[in-house]
């Protein structure tokens, strides 16, 4: 009997989860499964990430083998590298916390607070009298020509 590792898909259309289960190859995709060993949700940010090592390096021992999308993912967590005997990856980073918008606009307006043109547009608007007087010139060239 072969033994997978793969995503089993839960959640609403829009809004997927997945579990990281062992099961038979042969049954379907949200079918039944022998074990489950992590879970994974992509729409969160950060992605959340929880695969219990201990259970993934049992299965990989005894060989099961993991989905392209399982691989990927453990390869991550590094657990992929400590069943092949690779040295592990670099620890996954967290995203900085985005500034408070309201805070950096308060602080370029301040910066602003000296400057004579508070308030007005920056480029001019072009006349309506400077546009026709052109055309009529372009026009007359090539009546010319």
């Amino acid at each position: 009997m072969a033994v997978k590792i793969k995503l089993k898909r839960l959640g609403k259309i829009r809004q997927p989860h997945y579990r990281i289960v062992v099961a038979d190859a042969r049954t379907r995709r949200d079918g039944r499964a022998i074990e489950e060993i992590g879970l994974y949700h992509p729409t969160y940010n950060p992605s959340r990430i929880e695969v219990n090592a201990e259970r993934a390096q049992y299965w990989l021992s005894v060989g099961a083998q993991p989905t392209e999308a399982v691989l990927a993912i453990l390869k991550l967590t590094g657990d992929w590298q400590a069943h092949k005997g690779l040295p592990a990856p670099a620890p996954l980073l967290q995203p900085e916390p985005k500034a408070d918008k309201r805070a950096s606009f308060e602080a370029f307006a301040k910066t602003l607070e000296g400057d004579e043109a508070k308030g007005e547009a920056i480029t001019q608007k072009a006349k309506k009298t400077e546009k026709k007087a052109d055309e009529a010139e372009a026009a007359a060239e090539s009546t010319e020509a």
